[in-house]
């Protein structure tokens, strides 16, 4: 069905606007004096060309904007619908728009907005929409949609500590890689040439270089081809259950990456925990959303089997512990937690601590990592070049 922009008012005179999907402009007049709205103007909405490809994807700030205003106008008074409209009309994102307004339609046709949320899954996750239902059922919808926004800004505020943390070092190893690959394939095989056609015997080490490139050029489009496939191979048996739950593990025992892998997914998830128990969120409910949310299947399947425990009238500390999975001390605030009845406090707490640990791990690693990559080139790097010049400097000895 088409969609018509609005202009009326109120009984009271009250000057109201905005969009509604009907057949015709005579439904829209009639639907809408039943609401008890006196139209003014109609006019038919130009459809909007939505190109999946060129279409801009719904990005999590996109979202946090949408959170924070949305909970800023029901904390103002304006009614839910009013707002919603404001919102398609503030938001430039042409594919979230048409998420809003097809949640705007669902909740004029008598939906909670809960329920419309639930039908966009791929925008509004699970634990999103539990905490809307937890406000719309305690009638502090305002509140839980701060919560929710405060909750998402602290998860992209971690990964953003960490993606800019890592991004130096990666582009200075991948330069690094190309950097050798040129000078293997096209500098040393020019070096090669000089140096057969005057005949002279050539260091060990230059030797091993010189086989090396010959290696390297010869092989290098199998080279690339058998790491394209592994990189399928792995992405594949990523995607099952066991070897997500695998690989998972084995990232949780690297030797550097590891420790700070398991402090960010430990802040995760007490974070996550503490919002839901805070927000009224049943605790087994609360901890299947956990689970899902973790990031590692390692920890998923130990608060999987916390959830059964706890399901069983066992409570949560001593599972967690048992998973070996958990440090003492989380498990020891959530036991002390539970039994003060400040389950959510305590969450808090471990939350802001392994928070303040990653911020502290990542710029450790990162002071750390730098002065490795730059030995790392002047060793790899220079060690070919210097392999190269050993000849010369040998023909120059001779003379």
């Amino acid at each position: 069905m088409p969609l018509f922009l609005w202009e009326g008012r109120t009984l009271a005179g009250i000057p109201q606007r905005g969009e509604i999907e009907a057949p015709d402009e005579l439904n829209v007049r009639l639907t809408l004096r039943k609401r008890g709205i006196i139209v003014t103007r109609v006019k038919k909405k130009p459809r909007e060309l939505l190109i999946p490809f060129l279409s801009k994807r719904i990005r999590k700030r996109d979202l946090l904007v949408f959170t924070q205003q949305l909970a800023a106008m029901l904390d103002a008074g304006i009614p839910l619908v009013q707002a919603l409209e404001i919102l398609i009309e503030q938001t430039e994102n042409r594919a979230f728009r048409q998420v809003i307004r097809n949640v705007k339609e669902k909740v004029e046709g008598g939906s909670t907005l809960a329920q419309a949320l639930r039908a966009h899954t791929k925008v509004f996750d699970r634990l999103y929409v539990d905490m809307v239902v937890a406000g719309e059922e305690s009638g502090n919808l305002d509140l839980m949609l701060k919560r929710i926004a405060t909750h998402m800004e602290k998860m992209e505020n971690l990964k953003r500590k960490v993606r800019s943390a890592l991004i130096y070092p990666a582009i200075i190893f991948i330069v690094a890689i190309l950097v050798t690959i040129v000078l293997l394939v096209f500098v040393i095989p020019t070096f090669e040439k000089l140096f057969s056609e005057v005949n002279m015997s050539l260091p060990l080490p230059t030797q091993i270089v010189i086989k090396v490139s010959k290696f390297t050029k010869a092989n290098i489009p199998y080279v690339i081809a058998a790491l394209f496939l592994l990189t399928l191979v792995l992405r594949y048996y990523y995607r099952t259950e066991k070897g997500r739950f695998q690989i998972d593990s084995f990232l949780l025992k690297l030797p550097i990456f590891g420790i700070l892998i398991k402090k960010i997914v430990l802040a995760r998830f007490a974070r996550t925990l503490s919002t839901l128990v805070k927000s009224g969120v049943p605790i087994l409910e609360s901890l299947e959303i956990v689970g899902a949310t973790a990031g590692n299947k390692r920890i998923e399947k130990a608060v999987r089997e916390a959830r059964e425990n706890l399901r069983e009238g066992e409570s949560l500390a001593p599972p967690l512990e048992r998973s070996r999975v958990f440090p003492l001390m989380v498990t020891h605030m959530i036991g002390v937690g539970e039994a003060t009845g400040n389950l959510d406090m305590m969450l808090e707490k471990v939350a802001d601590f392994y928070e303040a640990d990653v911020d502290q791990a990542v710029a450790n690693l990162s002071s750390m990592i730098e002065p490795l990559l730059i030995v790392f080139l002047g060793v790899v790097i220079g060690g070919l070049v210097v392999s190269m010049y050993l000849p010369i400097f040998k023909m120059a000895a001779a003379f």
